[in-house]
């Protein structure tokens, strides 16, 4: 009990920024409403610079499981930096993302396990990987 009480006092650091930058995907790529509603609900949480932390994050060692799924997610794709991307590595990430969506890779379970909204239904599915490989496409 006492160290779970000690843990508590071990805080990490948030993954919350102040603005979005002009590298963001959706600004530097004409999303549709629909797709861009998708990616921010089921993506943006672990995949950019602006986590929207849920009441639990308050509670260790949940917070610092948590904090690594986010630093990992951000290590794999970070849409906030999508504009610095080569064109070479924008293909391979939208390659990839095409790819974990349709093997139901992503969101992981472990988030849409309490994040239901989070949860990719058929169309959005569809929606998604139609756009992603147009974009891909396109590069």
């Amino acid at each position: 009990m006492v160290a779970l009480l000690t843990i508590q006092f071990f805080p990490v650091d948030y993954n919350q920024g102040e603005t979005v930058p002009p590298t963001d995907f959706m600004f530097v790529n004409n999303v549709p409403a629909t797709v861009e509603k998708s990616l921010r609900v089921s993506c943006y949480d672990c995949h950019s610079n602006n986590t929207n932390y849920p009441w639990y994050n308050k509670i260790q060692p949940v917070a610092w499981f948590l904090e690594d799924h986010i630093v990992e997610g951000k290590k794999e794709l970070n849409f906030n930096e999508w504009g610095d991307f080569s064109d070479r590595r924008k293909t391979s990430k939208l390659r990839s993302i095409i790819s974990q969506i349709e093997d139901d890779q992503m969101p992981l379970a472990s988030y849409t396990f309490i994040h239901r909204d989070a949860k990719f239904s058929k169309s959005e599915k569809k929606e998604i990987i139609e756009y992603m490989t147009q974009l891909k496409k396109s590069l």
